[in-house]
């Protein structure tokens, strides 16, 4: 059970109840699950190009000579990648943060690869980088350190749209995602 609480969002119970439900009805399933795990844990690494999880040198996405190298877009993590290859047309390519600046956790430029990004976006190749960062103070905060890296060597730098959920209604809305909303209106 204490193992199993290292998981995000699993607490004593949850945790309890795992632990009872494979000991109790499904031990192959607990065997199972352990050699995926073990497995994962010593072949999964992370893309040599945009640092996604993976188990190659470089992942699928950067693999491929169908993408637009011009176009890069960052995000905080390997699931926000998933996310927006679901939900968009989007083409170009990826660097994971895998986090966002957090100095009270330790977390600074070295710890996300932002020495990396720089060197990227020395090499001259981008036209543009896309900001996909979360919405948070911290997202926000990282979002403006890589725009002012990227501007400063010239590389046009946008950031992905905030606001009011398609389908939702104002009155559910709150006061900062709807005062967000309003700042960045454009033309309809």
């Amino acid at each position: 059970m204490d193992a199993l609480r290292c998981l995000p969002g699993v607490g004593n119970k949850t945790a309890q109840r795992m632990a009872f439900h494979l000991l109790e009805r499904d031990r192959e399933g607990g065997r199972q699950l352990s050699r995926v795990l073990a497995r994962a844990m010593d072949e999964v690494g992370n893309c040599a190009d945009c640092r996604t999880l993976c188990e190659t040198e470089l992942c699928s996405l950067c693999a491929s000579d169908s993408r637009d190298t011009k176009l890069l877009c960052i995000v905080e993590t390997p699931v926000d990648v998933d996310a927006i290859e679901q939900a968009t047309n989007f083409r170009g390519r990826y660097f994971v943060l895998m986090g966002h600046l957090s100095p009270l956790d330790g977390i600074g430029p070295e710890q996300l690869g932002l020495d990396l990004l720089d060197e990227r976006f020395a090499g001259g190749q981008f036209k543009e980088v896309i900001l996909a960062t979360n919405p948070t103070a911290e997202g926000e905060a990282t979002a403006q350190y890589i725009s002012d890296l990227a501007r400063a060597r010239g590389i046009r730098t946008t950031r992905i749209a905030h606001g009011v959920p398609m389908g939702g209604e104002l009155e559910y809305i709150d006061s900062g995602t709807l005062a967000h909303a309003f700042s960045g209106r454009r033309d309809f």
